[in-house]
């Protein structure tokens, strides 16, 4: 089946739903994007596997981060470069792909629309320094305190270094219009605005499961990450 009613579609919206804390009443009709029915760019499959083929390097690693999990993905990233390097690997011969997908889409966006859509609330992020919620992206330029330890790599840093970032296209579509209707804000312009406020050199893809099947095909080995 291909309709937008499918109890099966509807069980994975509210599902996403309760995960980026939408109200009850949403719906699936409400929705601009569904399997089947989304414009998806057809330059985001191009670029993307274009992307994909800047994986380079003797050891080659994905990181699968569908969480925040206190940036793990990150710190994980920068213990595999450090290490490597301890063992004779520069960073120019190997790459590490960090996967930004389901509840760690924030990451991959500016600090504004961390603001204006609370996405530390709605994902469930903390800001370290605060204990508040986030309203900023904690791990792109780290303060102190953010990591849970000094002199770890930020996401700019990291990307620096060699390391690919890349971020969901389904989930910052389907997530941007359910916080945006639970905000009571206009879910396209949300959609428009979590889009253009992803961050430099981070790659958005059709969905995270395929970048992660993409990953693997350029030979980088699979680690969970949240």
């Amino acid at each position: 089946m291909n309709s937008m009613n499918d109890p099966s579609r509807r069980k994975f919206i509210s599902k996403l739903a309760a995960a980026t804390g939408a109200t009850a009443g949403l719906s699936a009709m409400s929705l601009p994007m569904l399997a089947g029915t989304a414009a998806v760019d057809p330059r985001v499959y191009k670029d993307a596997d274009v992307w994909f083929k800047k994986v380079k390097g003797s050891h080659r690693i994905v990181y699968d981060a569908p969480q925040p999990h206190d940036g793990f993905s990150f710190i994980w990233s920068w213990s595999f470069y450090n290490t490597n390097n301890q063992t004779g690997t520069q960073d120019n011969d190997m790459t590490a792909v960090v996967v930004l997908r389901h509840n760690a889409i924030p990451f991959a966006m500016e600090d504004k629309v961390w603001k204006k859509y609370k996405l530390g609330e709605a994902f469930k992020i903390t800001d370290n320094t605060t204990g508040a919620a986030a309203e900023r992206n904690p791990y792109y330029i780290p303060k102190k305190g953010d990591y849970p330890m000094p002199g770890i790599d930020g996401l700019k840093a990291l990307q620096e270094r060699g390391v690919m970032v890349c971020v969901c296209n389904l989930a910052l579509t389907v997530d941007s219009a359910m916080v945006a209707q639970s905000m009571g804000l206009d879910p396209e312009v949300a959609t428009k605005e979590w889009k253009e406020a992803v961050l430099p050199g981070i790659q958005v893809v059709p969905s995270g499961v395929w970048a992660l099947g993409r990953a693997q095909e350029n030979g980088c080995g699979y680690i969970f990450a949240g």
